[in-house]
């Protein structure tokens, strides 16, 4: 079963408790999402969800992937799944495909995510997709003994860890909250 628009606006809501001082740039999804439209589907305009896996080892490196289709560094992360039930599970489904880490060897720093983005997504008529909105939750997840394994060749054109500095300046700021996420259950 798909994960439902109330399991997505409770996601929401719980992060805008944690960090008030974003809720002025996630207005529009707030607003997108009381109208209920199965933003689980990647086939839902002008906004849909999707998830990032923030995977720090030790707390000194990141793991991150070289996307396709962007040509960017970035965390592991994409669209849900109909067989995806909560988001946090979709990210560690999303961290596995792209990278090959064993989910085993993962463990989430928080059952919350340290960062929402609101961003928009250039059409891609190859797919269909017209000029949208992708709503980004990301949850931190830390490791010992992880491993890239085998990548997602159709989405990734690489993966490695980068120490984190190095990482925040690539990526931005979603990276220190990796490490410095409030109610840390490790």
């Amino acid at each position: 079963m798909a994960i439902a628009d109330a399991h997505i606006s409770t996601t929401l809501a719980t992060y805008l408790k944690r960090y008030p001082e974003e809720a002025a740039a996630l207005v529009e999804p707030t607003r997108l999402l009381r109208q209920g439209r199965d933003f689980a589907s990647r086939r839902t305009f002008p906004m849909h969800v999707t998830v990032g896996a923030l995977l720090v080892r030790d707390e000194a490196e990141i793991l991150l992937i070289e996307h396709r289709a962007y040509g960017l560094l970035l965390q592991p992360g994409g669209h849900l799944e109909p067989e995806d039930t909560t988001l946090i599970d979709a990210a560690v489904r999303e961290l596995v495909e792209e990278t090959g880490v064993d989910a085993a060897t993962v463990v989430p720093v928080s059952l919350a995510p340290v960062y929402v983005e609101f961003g928009q997504v250039p059409a891609r008529p190859d797919k269909g997709e017209p000029d949208h909105y992708h709503l980004d939750f990301g949850y931190a997840f830390t490791t010992t003994l992880a491993k890239v394994g085998r990548i997602q060749k159709s989405e990734v054109t690489g993966a490695g860890w980068y120490p984190l500095p190095a990482a925040e300046r690539l990526v931005g700021p979603r990276i220190a909250r990796a490490v410095s996420a409030p109610g840390r259950t490790v």
